[in-house]
């Protein structure tokens, strides 16, 4: 092979489309311009395109990302792709030269640094799996296209038609793209250009698809925008000339200086800032699915839809068919915390679809979008009749007519399924999101930054590309994944719970007592954590508990890793915390406490080994455990907020603001006007004090003027 390659021509090429995943903005740039001086049909559109390359070498990635771009296809045969790939000879020819096959290799990776995340990297295999699996017939030191050299690439624009004499003739043929689109690894123009000629796409081939008539009422594709491409006259391999669409320079150089003028502000931006941006990003995407909030769109441009009632259904309204309803129905009474909620509700079929717009809400940033239905979910799972009417759904304190038209649809469609629902479950993004939400110490914000800013689509991605920048309880997240999803039954939660409590007692003593709140205590047949609460009638003997709890029960082994150890209440002298905090997140929970991963240690022929000699590994499952300290004193407060569904939780401190003036957290009340802390459980008088902190609770509940809610009338969500 001489020093220069051949001048490359890609002009009988389809439409080419080059994937951004794990492509630096510098050698994107440059992939680009190798395109152009190529001849190549480059487009922004990944639908307008029949090939598309990519530093990918899944079938499964490259399948998303069709998905992604909004592209309708289906899968083709794999019969059909195996008698495809054509049988090329072993030894590839330039000229009079030959080259042998090189041997199987592990690409080295590109060392490159990346704005969004310095550990990013491209997506190298064994050659072995791209494409067909038939060897890479090129030899060794193949690099990336921002790192060749000009006299390894070939640097002028003028397209020359006809191959040089001696090279292979172009190893397509039209009818290989007719009515298909392939994704290709771009190794295959990193060789090409290497070579001089246009390499077997087969060898390099990841997924191949064919493409299904566009529908008119499917979205448009969400790629770039880009100006018309002007259409210049280019040969054929024939000779003859045809009409083709090229990428001029101005448009390359206007989409450098829009992705410079994106990358700029990224060193200066703020948390905040940041956020923004994600959410912006989230709402483009989202604007136009029918799982979204119309409040963002033009209200001009949308047509209203009217909540329609037949004659039959007025007049069964009017002759008071209803069931009698309840008295906070009546009374319109708006906060959760002033009603019952079971755990099971006649209405769970369409609770359930409402559940999975609000998490799609969550997970694309709508933070009014979530409050307004969890309230609406609240109201719905507290009212004690299966809803028969849109009328029923209308009586509901927190539901309006938008609740009313998906009951409507809901109740209507053959499947009881709302087209909300539907598109939820059939989003790629929102798929995306949910996967990385479900980690342990991710949550909706950052689910949102590893899509847009880090561009990972899966868990590889986030262990090839991004593990050094996960922090520690990410990481465990992801490496205990599967785990994590498993729910834990109750009579594991209370062998963890009596396990918890014997150390607790053993470095303290046997006044120590121990409270399993969450889901378990609201009935609940499975868990996805244990949540405990650890408290002693001696002030002092709660100070710096949660350390000595830990320690303790990592030596025997329970606890494999400690991944929060928090002692905020013990460093502020386990007082309630201020009206005013200067806690940097204070939040509803401030206590003392550890987030601990669990193993039990008690499994068939422990300590014994194998064929081989080594140990038997634990089978045990390994579980998420939370304890939390809380002091006398509060304890009450700690039990009732741990225990109550997250939507009571939040309309106890909403309760307590707007009726009371009251500040209500895990750790206490306090008064909103003074910062003087309420005495709720009568802990002054050490006459008057609690036995337990179950009474404690139900004095919290009288304090603050409610009716005592046993923990199964928690429920709502």
């Amino acid at each position: 092979m001489s020093s220069t390659p051949s001048k490359l021509d890609l002009s009988s090429f389809p439409n080419v489309y080059v994937l951004h995943t794990h492509v630096p903005v510098a050698e994107l740039h440059d992939i680009e311009q190798h395109l152009i001086k190529a001849g190549a049909a480059l487009t922004y559109d990944i639908c307008e395109a029949r090939l598309v390359l990519g530093y990918i070498s899944k079938p499964r990635r490259a399948k998303f990302e069709l998905q992604a771009g909004n592209v309708r296809f289906k899968e083709v045969d794999p019969l059909y792709l195996t008698s495809a790939v054509p049988q090329t000879e072993s030894i590839v020819k330039q000229g009079s030269q030959d080259l042998p096959p090189s041997k199987r290799r592990k690409l080295r990776k590109i060392e490159t640094q990346s704005t969004t995340d310095q550990s990013t990297a491209s997506e190298y295999e064994d050659s072995s799996t791209i494409g067909s699996g038939t060897e890479a017939e090129v030899d060794l030191g193949a690099e990336p296209l921002s790192q060749l050299s000009i006299s390894q690439v070939s640097t002028s624009p003028t397209i020359d038609s006809s191959p040089p004499p001696g090279l292979p003739p172009i190893p397509y043929t039209p009818k290989d793209f007719e009515g298909r689109i392939k994704v290709v690894n771009l190794h295959w123009l990193n060789d090409s250009i290497r070579l001089g000629y246009p390499q077997d796409i087969q060898k390099y081939l990841v997924y191949e698809a064919e493409l299904l008539p566009s529908s008119p009422h499917s979205q448009t594709c969400s790629s770039p925008a880009a100006a018309p491409y002007p259409v210049v006259p280019s040969r054929n391999p024939d000779g003859n000339v045809r009409e083709r669409t090229i990428v001029s320079k101005d448009i390359v150089d206007r989409a450098k200086a829009e992705a410079e003028s994106k990358l700029k502000p990224k060193a200066y931006f703020s948390r905040a800032s940041k956020r923004d941006r994600l959410s912006d990003a989230a709402k483009c995407d989202f604007s136009n699915r029918s799982f979204m909030s119309t409040m963002s769109q033009n209200s001009f441009s949308q047509r209203r839809h009217l909540l329609h009632q037949t004659t039959s259904e007025y007049e069964e309204d009017a002759s008071g068919a209803l069931p009698p309803m309840p008295d906070w129905v009546l009374e319109n009474k708006l906060y959760s915390c002033e009603r019952a909620t079971p755990l099971n509700s006649p209405n769970a079929a369409f609770i359930a679809q409402l559940m999975e717009i609000k998490t799609a809400r969550l997970l694309t940033d709508d933070e009014i979008g979530v409050r307004a239905y969890s309230t609406s979910i609240a109201s719905i799972a507290a009212y004690p009749y299966q809803i028969q009417s849109t009328s029923e759904i209308l009586a509901l304190p927190g539901c309006d007519q938008k609740i009313a038209l998906l009951f409507h649809e809901w109740q209507t469609s053959p499947d009881q399924r709302t087209q909300a629902a539907k598109d939820i479950e059939n989003d790629p993004v929102l798929k995306v999101l949910r996967l990385f939400y479900e980690i342990w110490g991710v949550g909706a914000t950052t689910a949102r930054e590893f899509y847009y800013d880090k561009k990972w689509r899966d868990l590889d991605d986030i262990v090839e590309f991004g593990w050094s920048s996960l922090s520690r309880v990410q990481q465990i997240g992801v490496k205990y994944y599967d785990e994590f999803l498993l729910k834990i039954p109750r009579s594991e939660v209370e062998v963890i719970a009596n396990i918890v409590e014997r150390h607790a007692r053993k470095v303290v003593d046997e006044r120590i007592q121990c409270v399993i709140v969450g889901g378990y205590r609201r009935g609940k047949v499975e868990s996805g954590d244990v949540d405990l609460i650890l408290s002693h009638p001696e002030q002092s003997a709660t100070a710096g508990l949660v350390d000595k709890v830990v320690r303790s029960l990592e030596k025997e082994g329970w606890i494999t890793h400690t991944l929060i150890l928090n002692m905020t209440n013990t460093k502020r002298g386990q007082e309630t915390l201020p009206y005013i905090s200067n806690t940097k997140g204070a939040g509803f929970d401030t206590l003392d406490k550890a987030l601990v991963v669990w193993q039990d240690q008690s499994y068939r022929g422990k300590g014994s080994s194998d064929e081989e000699g080594k140990e038997l590994k634990n089978p045990n499952p390994h579980r998420r455990v939370d304890i939390i300290i809380s002091p006398w004193r509060t304890v009450g407060c700690a039990v009732a907020g741990w225990t109550s569904g997250t939507t009571f939780q939040r309309d106890l401190r909403r309760y307590a603001k707007k009726v009371k003036g009251w500040k209500f957290d895990s750790s206490g009340v306090r008064e909103r006007g003074s910062g003087r802390w309420i005495d709720l459980e009568g802990w002054a008088d050490p006459k008057t004090r609690c036995k337990d902190a179950y009474e404690a609770e139900r004095r919290v509940f009288k304090g603050l003027g409610l009716q005592y809610r046993e923990p199964w009338d928690r429920c709502t969500g």
